[in-house]
């Protein structure tokens, strides 16, 4: 494999998996958060430790390494990039990289707390809604704006790569 069809498949790698975190998280902000905010407090509750536990089941080894590799295939493409000699390329990569390790930083400080939290809390469902709910989903949608940006960017390093191998 050439250097730049190494250089291509962490790209496509990088830009796939920051594509998928960005639809999960705008699917919670369009579907799933809206929905539940129509049920009762009991059903909120359930709902969310349902779907938190339903991540964290033996799929969570390939959330995790969607998550994770991401932010790794991304740092790579940027450096992969600018060792190539593509410096304008490189800048929009390594922005990939800081908006998604930002959606890292929001899931690390924000909504795992918060899940884990959700998960300890004891029978008063309509306290633990009040603590969790806006909370988490304004956390959210600073993944999903900080994801999408980051995919965008990307696009930018996909059009600048194939200008540079087409030359």
């Amino acid at each position: 494999m050439t250097g730049t069809t190494k250089e291509s498949v962490t790209l496509v790698a990088a830009t796939v998996g920051t594509g998928l975190m960005a639809g999960l998280y705008f699917a919670f902000d369009i579907s799933v958060m809206p929905g539940l905010r129509r049920g009762d407090d009991q059903t909120y509750v359930t709902a969310m430790r349902n779907i938190n536990e339903g991540i964290d089941n033996g799929l969570f080894g390939l959330f995790g390494l969607l998550f994770l590799g991401t932010f790794l295939a991304t740092g790579l493409a940027a450096s992969q990039q600018q060792r190539g000699g593509r410096p304008n390329a490189a800048r929009w990569g390594w922005l990939a990289f800081a908006l998604y390790g930002l959606s890292m930083a929001v899931t690390a400080m924000v909504n795992v707390p918060l899940n884990n939290q959700l998960a300890r809390v004891g029978a008063d469902a309509s306290a633990a809604r009040s603590r969790f709910g806006s909370r988490w989903s304004s956390g959210n949608l600073v993944r999903t704006v900080a994801c999408t940006a980051a995919l965008a960017a990307l696009g930018r390093v996909l059009t600048l790569h194939g200008r540079a191998a087409a030359a």
